[in-house]
């Protein structure tokens, strides 16, 4: 019903209207083939199938990280503790596992499979105790995830200590820096989370309550959808996909230290937005936040390329996500518009 509703509004609006309505997924494709054509004439070695798999390996953690984040953001939440969680589980495998006896780190080596559970299981505490925070104090998921972003910190510094471990346990070297075939394993496992993260968004009944509580929480309430609960899960979910992204990165960076993922922050959040998901909630998904991954490595990797300087670098990517933000509220504010208009 609702394709057939914005069917008929696009038809009203003509084919200025079918643009504006989807603006949002446009706008990210469209800057895409534009950043792909302008590092392709500026760099002959960027347009090869090696430099391809440089940027699906470079993407591979963000996109972990994004997957969970992108079903936070659907539900008009944000959660600003991502890297910290994906530190922190990387750190407690690392303190679980056997160091070197020059690695002075007071840890308890478990076997690795316990190793890796209980670095799942800090990362699903954190994100319950966020759950518990917004859904139930009723604290705002930006404060909440905010103050657990300086206790994620706050307990991978107890922990190490300023050390770097760097074993951990075979299955997760295998996953975060192996290699099948022409692709990296932490490639695969990302392009798997990927997959299951839309599958669950577009063909299960939580799918659409993620999309309908980021849409209208009070109509979704109204439908008998538990709106506490879905935010509670989708808190829970990002913290788990950090989790794992901090347990294999550990391995595809090959050490574990205080602040190893904190760039990813910005960066999980930009692939989101970037990608043309909103940031009011209810609309986007994994299709969009893919695009905005490859938003991001092409950028990342086309200015590498170019050999633009690295601090005009870090401007370039400031100005692309503001770009990208100005867009996604100037489509939201025209959509609701257009919505008004047309129930008139």
């Amino acid at each position: 019903m609702a394709t057939t509703a914005d069917d008929a509004r696009a038809r009203s609006g003509g084919l200025g209207g079918w643009f504006l309505d989807r603006l949002t997924n446009i706008a990210p494709f469209l800057t895409l083939i534009f950043l792909v054509v302008v590092f392709t004439i500026l760099s002959p070695s960027f347009l090869t199938l090696g430099n391809f798999e440089n940027i699906l390996r470079q993407i591979s953690v963000t996109a972990i990280i994004a997957t969970g984040l992108t079903f936070v953001i659907l539900t008009a939440q944000i959660d600003l503790s991502i890297a910290s969680v994906a530190n922190a589980a990387g750190i407690v495998v690392a303190f679980f596992t056997l160091q070197e006896s020059y690695v002075n780190i007071a840890g308890y080596p478990l076997p690795g499979g316990f190793a890796v559970l209980a670095g799942i299981l800090a990362c699903l505490a954190l994100g319950g105790i966020n759950a518990f925070g917004v859904t139930v104090i009723g604290i705002p998921s930006f404060i909440m995830t905010l103050a657990m972003l300086q206790i994620g910190a706050g307990i991978c510094a107890m922990l190490v200590r300023g050390q770097i471990a760097y074993n951990v346990p075979d299955i997760v070297r295998t996953l975060g820096a192996g290699q099948l075939g022409p692709l990296p394993t932490i490639t695969i496992v990302a392009a798997g989370f990927l997959l299951v993260g839309h599958l669950v968004l577009t063909y299960t009944r939580f799918g659409r309550y993620v999309y309908m509580v980021g849409g209208n929480p009070e109509a979704a309430e109204y439908s008998g959808v538990n709106v506490k609960a879905i935010i509670a899960a989708v808190l829970i979910i990002g913290a788990f996909c950090s989790g794992v992204a901090g347990i294999l990165g550990v391995a595809y960076f090959g050490s574990a230290q205080q602040n190893e993922f904190d760039d990813y922050l910005l960066d999980a959040i930009a692939a989101v937005v970037v990608g043309g998901t909103s940031l009011f909630g209810g609309r986007g998904g994994i299709m969009n936040t893919v695009i905005g991954l490859f938003v991001l490595g092409v950028l990342n990797n086309g200015l590498d390329h170019a050999d633009i300087d690295s601090f005009l670098k870090v401007l370039i990517r400031g100005l692309i996500l503001l770009m990208a933000l100005v867009i996604n509220v100037y489509a939201e504010r025209l959509r609701l518009r257009r919505a008004a208009l047309a129930e008139m």
